[in-house]
């Protein structure tokens, strides 16, 4: 039997970077205890959830087992939702009292990457050439135990938190831009949303946080280069592509370094190379992919103007012909400030002000920038790193791997936050 609703006090949050006040109104402490106390108990209940879905890792849209396992908790636990979104992703829908006050939205990401994993742990992928190498698989447990403790809750607070289990962050169009499409922010409709991110330089325990412009814009770029091959002792008979390509990446460099102003971060790179010679043949075609990142939506429009007309010139100054592709990736992801001092805050009361730190602008990218290009949103980060566990291996590695204990900082914290913000 849930107990009387608590009362909640007002608080005053004050940043000393921040030029106003910002008033909203926290949990009480007893409710803090109760999450805490739910996400400690239901911690190895999640870490078996994590560990299936980490040796059970699917492709970008191809979710369909992760789907199925998540709904099959979801129907367990009692928890209504909606499925079939963009085919595998999940709506689910925690109601308290008065469901209609407020709806807040939180999201958890489920594709993992395709890298074979080199780890020896009990719960290692096991399809080959699959791996949660970015941590897709916590974010997914997280929510669900987010899901358990705000369902065991629901007698006890006003309003409606939406879970978004969203397929496809890896790869364009990204997950987060079909789901927006398809509805998954409607009926009822979302005031803001929360997405919280694995991040392994940070010890396990910690969160991190920033207000304003986070990530960046992601941009691919497809280039086909095309000469006329022949024998390399020849040159004088061929049009090298090989040769307008590496006059092509030298000059695209100028499109940061001249052509925008030093304060509108900008990354420029080329990750691929495809020129199928050998030591005396010059082949008839060279292929480059590379990703061209900012945070400023005017320059990145002119930026890819800047490309194709460099492009172009470079390839038939030297003879050859060129299709240069950009494919407009995601955009950048800000946190609304107000929405993200809120979190903080909580987070700060949750956790301990120690344990909670400023993040650093990232030239990287994620899909839930759509979702904070239509909602107030924050973007924050969970600590999994542990050295002396031997717990260091980054992003996208084959040897990424958790201090599992971070599954309780991330489902309790989130859970917390997700109080706080309805009680606004």
């Amino acid at each position: 039997m849930h107990t009387a609703a608590p009362n909640f006090g007002a608080a005053f949050l004050w940043f000393n970077t921040l030029p106003k006040f910002y008033i909203f109104t926290l949990p009480s402490s007893t409710m803090k205890d109760k999450v805490k106390a739910l996400a400690k108990e239901y911690l190895k209940e999640i870490t078996q959830v994590r560990r299936h879905l980490h040796a059970n890792p699917e492709l970008s849209f191809k979710e369909y087992k992760t789907s199925k396992y998540i709904r099959e908790f979801l129907d367990q636990h009692g928890i209504p939702y909606k499925a079939g979104y963009v085919e595998t992703g999940i709506v689910a829908h925690i109601e308290g009292k008065n469901p209609s006050k407020k709806v807040i939205a939180l999201r958890g990401d489920m594709d993992a990457l395709p890298i074979t994993e080199e780890n020896e742990a009990s719960y290692c992928s096991q399809n080959v050439g699959v791996m949660h190498a970015c941590g897709h698989d916590v974010h997914t447990s997280s929510l669900m135990g987010v899901a358990k403790i705000l369902n065991t809750l629901k007698g006890e607070f006003e309003g409606t938190v939406k879970l978004i289990f969203q397929p496809g962050e890896e790869v364009l169009p990204g997950g987060a831009s079909l789901m927006i499409k398809e509805g998954a922010l409607k009926n009822p409709d979302a005031e803001l949303i929360i997405g919280q991110h694995v991040f392994p330089e940070m010890d396990a325990g910690k969160v991190g946080f920033r207000r304003g412009m986070y990530m960046a814009s992601c941009d691919e770029i497809y280039v086909t280069i095309k000469g006329k091959g022949g024998h390399a002792a020849m040159p004088q008979n061929i049009i090298d592509p090989i040769l307008i390509a590496s006059h092509m990446i030298v000059t695209m460099q100028q499109v940061v370094s001249r052509h925008t102003s030093p304060t509108v971060p900008s990354v420029l790179s080329f990750g691929r190379i495809e020129g199928l010679g050998v030591t005396n043949v010059i082949p008839d075609i060279v292929k480059m992919e590379g990703t061209f990142r900012t945070m400023d939506e005017e320059w990145r429009k002119k930026a890819h103007e800047i490309m194709h007309r460099l492009a172009t010139s470079v390839a038939e100054g030297m003879g050859g012909t060129v299709d240069f592709d950009i494919q407009k990736g995601y955009p950048f992801l800000v946190n609304e400030e107000n929405t993200t001092v809120k979190s903080w805050k909580l987070a700060d009361e949750f956790l301990g002000k120690e344990n909670v730190q400023e993040l650093d602008l990232r030239m990287t990218s994620e899909d839930f920038a759509f979702y904070s290009q239509e909602l107030p949103s924050c973007f924050y980060r969970l600590g999994v790193r542990n050295a002396n566990k031997g717990i260091t291996s980054r992003l996208h590695t084959s040897t990424f791997d958790i201090d599992e204990s971070a599954l309780e900082t991330g489902m309790g914290l989130m859970s917390w936050i997700a109080l706080g913000l309805l009680k606004e």
